[in-house]
């Protein structure tokens, strides 16, 4: 991953921001009611609703930056379309973090000095947890992709995910390798970000509930690119499964590489798998077979799934994948806990997201006091490039 650091990276991504969302209403204020005071307001203020955007739209993660803003915008155009809420619209602004935790953090202090009530995003939990203690203390919530643990150990009351995290999808994914498969000899390669570190303990803690030890367990660096010092290592130990803990382009790449070595092992993963990314990284021939735990298998599994991936298309022209199913999602909840405090901020804001129990995409939003709402993943396996459920 390509990365610029420093004041001049953060000013550069904040300087190419994008303004995404209807007008106001004649006669309002062109500011929002940011999330000033813990306990916020309780929605008095007119003039739009200023919504910051936060993820990757440029360097190696820029493809899940652009699925997850789409999916957000398209619930925002859905709402305001509509009405907006309590009459006002809802505007976004879109901030390029670049995947790199440095940008992030500057860009959280931007977002507090310029009056945002809310933020969605990133997509990377390393850039959400040097961003979460600033947006803590200005009392702005945020619903991110990220689905490390680390987040939850960060106690903030302004912190939601929109989706399981990274230890919800290794145990559901180690429980059917294991109780339903039979495998036994497993194998980790995973990297040395925080979602690699995050993903090796979640598998490796899952394995050892199951009374199974990895016969090898590789890491190497996040921006490493040729996994094949590693994977003869692993070759070497002969496990039938290859479970990866690394982002899209880099898991696409291990596929790729175990294949021409000859590796025959199934392979395993989570959210990575099974993305645009991760297919034309790994090949399709390659990527076949490999088990996926998601909870969002596709876009034909259910009639709202379809309807999403409809609407979707419709506005951009194609499909959408888990990140853009998850960003929408989190908008929605967003969009919910708004509505039922008539657009109030900080503390009374998070506590509206909280109490949100919704049904969406990804299954039932119901939060806990960690900022957790989702719960399960489902298991998918790929075939010509299209993850397909496994029947119960």
């Amino acid at each position: 991953m390509i990365r610029r650091s420093g004041a001049a990276a953060a000013l550069s991504a904040a300087a190419i921001a994008i303004l995404a969302a209807a007008c106001s209403a004649p006669g309002s204020s062109s500011g929002g009611s940011g999330g000033s005071g813990s306990g916020g307001s309780t929605g008095a203020a007119s003039g739009p609703i200023k919504i910051a955007v936060v993820d990757a739209q440029s360097g190696s993660s820029s493809d899940l930056g652009q699925f997850e803003w789409r999916g957000v915008k398209l619930a925002v155009d859905q709402v305001n379309k509509a009405g907006g809420i309590d009459g006002r619209k809802i505007q976004l602004t879109l901030f390029d973090d670049q995947g790199d935790p440095t940008v992030g953090t500057e860009l959280a202090r931007k977002i507090a000095s310029e009056g945002f009530t809310a933020m969605l995003g990133t997509a990377e939990s390393s850039v959400t947890l040097a961003m979460a203690p600033i947006l803590q203390a200005e009392h702005i919530p945020n619903i991110t992709s990220g689905q490390s643990t680390k987040l939850l150990k960060l106690g903030s009351p302004y912190l939601f995910l929109n989706g399981p995290t990274g230890l919800t999808y290794d145990s559901t994914l180690a429980k059917y390798l294991v109780q339903t498969k039979g495998y036994k000899k497993f194998a980790l390669l995973t990297n040395n970000d925080s979602y690699g570190a995050g993903e090796d303990s979640a598998f490796t803690s899952s394995l050892k509930s199951l009374g199974i030890t990895p016969v090898a367990a590789e890491v190497v660096p996040a921006d490493q690119t040729n996994m094949t010092p590693q994977l003869n290592t692993i070759r070497s130990r002969n496990p039938q499964v290859l479970f990866i803990g690394a982002e899209e382009a880099q898991s696409g790449l291990t596929v790729k590489q175990a294949r021409s070595l000859g590796m025959t092992a199934v392979i395993a993963e989570g959210a990575p798998a099974g993305t645009p990314l991760f297919l034309s990284t790994a090949g399709v021939a390659n990527a076949d077979g490999t088990i996926v735990s998601s909870p969002y298998l596709g876009n034909g599994v259910d009639a709202a799934s379809k309807a999403f991936a409809a609407a979707y298309t419709a506005a951009y022209g194609t499909a959408p994948e888990l990140h853009g199913a998850k960003a929408y999602d989190g908008a929605e909840v967003m969009i919910s806990a708004l509505k039922a405090c008539h657009a109030c901020t900080g503390l009374a804001l998070a506590s509206a997201v909280r109490a949100v129990h919704r049904t969406g995409l990804l299954g039932t939003f119901a939060y806990d006091s960690q900022g957790v709402g989702i719960f399960s993943t489902s298991i998918g396996i790929i075939k010509n490039g299209t993850i397909e459920p496994v029947s119960s």
